[in-house]
Parts: structure tokens; C-alpha cells; sequence
């Protein structure tokens, strides 16, 4: 509903009361700043009551307002380019709010991923990877920092993980050539959404391999693709994409694979940590 919420007010506006018009007109024209504001501020706005604002939001299909904010803030956080969601952050939050603001907004991203997630889509995913022939991953934007953070650690538990980096289309598909229905390919995708990240996880659909997509809603353009969709809130529409809540998803995959493979990861690890020793890899700290 999230992506036609425009197109559905403006569909129903024949339907809507004259202070209900009001309220559209206004979301239509204002929908970044409407997102934030209170039934009661958004009501004072356009000049109608609070209880208006909430029949409003009950024509539309909601179960309350709360339900229709939250709509619109993910219209604002898919819709708004950088420059906007800059304007967005100043008109929301004072300098001195910066810090409580956004650590508590990610931690209510993670609170709410954590409650909503279906456990066995997430430990479905887990089985898949563990027993795939490859693994590939891909992550486009501020998601690729996700990508190579999930490949490093997937490449000290399994032996064959691709992660995808680059910027041209035509070499993600090589590099996703032979890509099967034995392998599994992670994407990682949050708005703005990448059209290279829909692509890659097309291709991998295509291919008849297992997708698991890690984004934020099931209008996600990954979603469709998806074997096992596994959401994350990120609502935070400023300058930065709230990555905290996919990343502890991922913290979740790979400690969970971690457990499956325990005896092979051991032997593996003893391995590195020779390696590491040898090269002087890690810097040693002085002695207390």
C-alpha cells in the first residue's frame, strides 16, 4: 500500500468529506512533511479535527493513523533524494536532539525487526546457505559496506563465497555466470533502492537459485525474488540509511552458520590463526 498510497488518496477523493479532502490535498502536495507530524498537528495544519485526521486514515484502509504516519514515512524515505531528506532532517530535529534521536530511532529499529521477524524464515535461510554449493552476495550503495562485511565472515565458515563488487551491470552478470539452482545469492537492499541490486537478484531468480533478500518491506523490488525474505526496519529519513537492524540479521546468519559448521570453522580458524601469527597480521599489545 506503502508505494500507491498517492495514487489510492487520489483515487478515493470523490469519496472523501470536505474536511477528508483537505487532508488529502495537504498529504498529496506535503506528504514529506505530513509524515511527521501527530494526527492532532496534521488536523490543525489543514484546519480540521484530530478525529477527522483518523476516519481519514480508516477510509484509506488503515487500522489508525499510526499505521497511515508510517506509510507516509516510507514513501518519504524511498521517494526523497539526498538534498531533501536533509531538508526533512532539519524540520524534524534540532541540533541538540541529533544524538538521543538517532540511537534511539535505531534501536527501535532493531526492537521491532527482532519482533516481527518469523524465526523459521530466518533459520530456513540459514539451512540453505550452509548447504549451498556457492554463496554470492550483493549489496549496492551504502549496502555494499553490508555485503563485504557478510562475505568476510562467510568467507572464514565456507569455502566458495563470491561477493559481487562492482559497478557495471554487464560484470555483475559475468561474475554471476554460472550461478545455479545449488547456490544461493544474498542481496541486500534498502531505499533507495539500487536497480543494479533488483537485477542481480532477477538474475539469480532466473537461474533457479535460492535468494535470500534482506530489505526493508515485502514492496522491496527484491522481494518478489526472494526464497526467504527476511525484513528489517530502517526508518530513519535523514541524510543516512539506518543500516543497525539488517546488520544484526546478518550478525544473526553468520553466527548461527558458525554453530552448524563448528568442527570444520575450528579447524579452519586454528588454521588462520597460524597464518595471522606467522605475518604479524594482527597487532600485539604490550604486556600489563
Amino acid at each position: 500500500m506503502t508505494n500507491n498510497l498517492i495514487s489510492l488518496i487520489s483515487e478515493k477523493q470523490l469519496s472523501f468529506s470536505k474536511g477528508q479532502r483537505l487532508i488529502a490535498n495537504y498529504i498529496i502536495e506535503n506528504y514529506d512533511k505530513a509524515a511527521f507530524m501527530t494526527a492532532f498537528r496534521l488536523g490543525q495544519t489543514v484546519g480540521v479535527s484530530e478525529s477527522t485526521v483518523v476516519r481519514f486514515a480508516a477510509e484509506l484502509g488503515f487500522e489508525g493513523y499510526p499505521q497511515l504516519q508510517k506509510a507516509m514515512q516510507e514513501l518519504v524515505r524511498s521517494k526523497l533524494n539526498s538534498v531533501q531528506r536533509i531538508e526533512v532532517t532539519r524540520a524534524h530535529m534540532k541540533d541538540n536532539e541529533v544524538l538521543d534521536n538517532v540511537i534511539s530511532c535505531d534501536i527501535a529499529n532493531i526492537r521491532q525487526t527482532l519482533e516481527e521477524i518469523p524465526h523459521d524464515v530466518f533459520y530456513n535461510a540459514v539451512d540453505d546457505i550452509v548447504t549451498a554449493r556457492r554463496v554470492y552476495i550483493f549489496g549496492a550503495g551504502s549496502c555494499r559496506s553490508l555485503a563485504m562485511f557478510t562475505a568476510y565472515y562467510l568467507k572464514m565458515l565456507m569455502i566458495d563465497v563470491q561477493l559481487i563488487y562492482t559497478s557495471s551491470e554487464t560484470e555483475i552478470f559475468e561474475d554471476m555466470l554460472h550461478i545455479n539452482s545449488q547456490d544461493v545469492a544474498i542481496g541486500i537492499s534498502f531505499p533507495r533502492y539500487s536497480s543494479k541490486s533488483v537485477k542481480a537478484m532477477h538474475f539469480a531468480y532466473t537461474r533457479n537459485a535460492k535468494v535470500v533478500a534482506i530489505t526493508d518491506s515485502k514492496m522491496s523490488p527484491i522481494a518478489e525474488y526472494a526464497t526467504h525474505l527476511l525484513l528489517a526496519h530502517s526508518d530513519m529519513a535523514t541524510i543516512v540509511d539506518s543500516l543497525v537492524a539488517p546488520l544484526s540479521i546478518i550478525n544473526a546468519i553468520i553466527v548461527a552458520i558458525s554453530l552448524k559448521k563448528k568442527e570444520i570453522i575450528t579447524n579452519r580458524l586454528i588454521e588462520l590463526e597460524k597464518i595471522w601469527e606467522e605475518h604479524d597480521v594482527y597487532q600485539k599489545l604490550p604486556e600489563a
